[in-house]
């Protein structure tokens, strides 16, 4: 893995040196930082002609971010890379996939066209795609979207005893019954009406075959955090058992971790694809594995 080297975009640096670790892959020394009036400046100090340019960046609150991070991908184009990838174990920008209202900016084809203008390929971890069925719908370079169940279902098996997955809604089904096909565990889905961006309401769980059995709410974003609480209001209700929340994303609103927490969960756990103290999932060797296949 000698001819790969790997960027950290700033907050990125603990992923960064796992994967240098299990790659045993270079890490690149770059300087980002802003000037007094707000512009980004970049300097790449590390060799990087020839060499695949892996640049490590996941993009929760990604306004801030992007600018360095197309200006380091150019530069390193500019100074002889071979390739320039984007890892994004988050990628934003992809719910806005259709013209809710007249005159709205599509965003999510408008940042795809953006990233695939810059990059050559790009990795990330289960994006929400919802009416794009596939990153091929979207991108114009090779983008792979990994998926975490297995590694999710591996989390639950060894920390859950006799686990019910609970889906807050269609959307989610995908994630969920793949985390508890893999889990061996029974999972419902719930359906949900969403009245605005903090309001939603959510059918209630018929859990009477499964008294026994742990609630594990499960979704590829935890953001607001509405619908799982919406969920564990209805829960308490039924069984006794406190429930443990699950998400591959941890993007948490303000307020929205300690609300889950207030609330009644058990436990709260997400993967490392945004810090956050619910990481307890760790996906560097999921990612490590595609780069190595790249």
């Amino acid at each position: 893995m000698s001819n790969i080297i790997l960027f950290s975009m700033p907050g990125n640096e603990a992923l960064t040196r796992q994967l240098a670790s299990i790659l045993q892959a270079e890490t690149g020394e770059a300087t980002i930082r802003h000037f007094p009036d707000g512009e980004s400046y970049v300097r790449i100090l590390s060799d990087v002609s020839g060499k695949k340019v892996v640049i490590v960046c996941t993009l929760h609150h990604p306004n801030s971010k992007v600018l360095p991070l197309l200006f380091l991908a150019q530069t390193a184009r500019e100074l002889g890379a071979a390739q320039v990838c984007l890892l994004a174990p988050y990628l934003a920008y992809m719910r806005q996939d259709i013209r809710f209202k007249p005159g709205e900016a599509i965003s999510s084809r408008i940042f795809a066209g953006l990233l695939s203008g810059t990059f050559d390929c790009l990795l990330t971890i289960d994006p929400h795609l919802h009416r794009f069925h596939s990153m091929r719908e979207l991108y114009t370079i090779p983008a792979t979207a990994l998926h975490a169940a297995q590694t999710l279902a591996d989390w639950v098996k060894a920390n859950v005893s006799k686990p019910l997955l609970i889906g807050p809604d269609e959307e989610s089904r995908q994630w969920v019954a793949a985390i508890a096909a893999r889990a061996n565990a029974p999972y419902l889905v719930l359906q949900k009406i969403r009245r605005g961006d903090k309001t939603v309401q959510v059918s209630l769980p018929e859990i009477g075959a499964y008294s026994q059995h742990t609630p594990v709410l499960a979704d590829d974003i935890i953001s607001t955090g509405h619908t799982m609480l919406e969920t564990i209001h209805h829960l308490k209700q039924l069984t006794p058992a406190r429930p443990v929340c699950l998400g591959i994303h941890a993007v948490f609103a303000p307020h929205a971790y300690q609300a889950l927490q207030q609330a009644g969960a058990a436990r709260i756990v997400t993967c490392n694809t945004i810090p956050h103290p619910s990481n307890a999932i760790n996906i560097a060797p999921l990612l490590a594995q595609a780069l190595q296949q790249l």
